[in-house]
């Protein structure tokens, strides 16, 4: 029993030992400040993940970033993803040190109770939008769920808004 208990801790933990590449691209605020350009673009989405068993869990409440696909992003989001749009919460980086600059040039808004969420007046552009859907005693020692994130790029000439679904999908 204590070995299978063992083995159970270990197969938690290491997702959290992923080995992360350095970043090799600097974050640059000219490339990332289309973000703060006025626009006509208007993104719709709703973030949720599903359980095992087939429950959904929407993003209640979480905040819905949006961020420039600079080089210096597409090169964290391969990082923090890989090939995946998700990622577990036991995999996410604690020690995500980060340009600051990076975070100014981003913009969040918050899921409403059932996922959905709203970005508009976005310039055109390629970006990238991640939240967190997680679930779970807050006090438990893992919780369920992770970070999702979509891409989507505007072109101006929309006239419709760009639905978005994150659910790591």
């Amino acid at each position: 029993m204590l070995l299978r208990s063992l083995a159970l801790v270990g197969a938690l933990l290491l997702p959290a030992c992923v080995e992360r590449k350095p970043a090799t691209v600097a974050f640059s605020a000219e490339e990332a400040a289309f973000i703060r350009k006025p626009g006509t673009g208007v993104i719709v989405g709703h973030a949720f993940r599903t359980k095992p068993s087939g429950a959904v869990v929407n993003a209640a409440g979480e905040v819905v970033r949006l961020v420039p696909a600079t080089a210096f992003a597409r090169e964290r989001f391969a990082n923090l993803y890989g090939k995946r749009k998700y990622i577990p919460h036991s995999a996410y980086p604690r020690d995500d040190a980060v340009d600051p600059a990076y975070s100014d040039y981003t913009r969040t808004t918050k899921a409403e109770s059932n996922g959905r969420f709203v970005f508009d007046k976005v310039a055109p552009g390629s970006y990238f939008l991640t939240t967190q859907v997680i679930w779970g005693d807050e006090a438990a020692f893992s919780r369920e769920g992770g970070s999702v994130y979509d891409s989507v790029t505007l072109t101006g000439k929309e006239t419709e808004p760009v639905q978005v679904i994150l659910s790591g999908n």
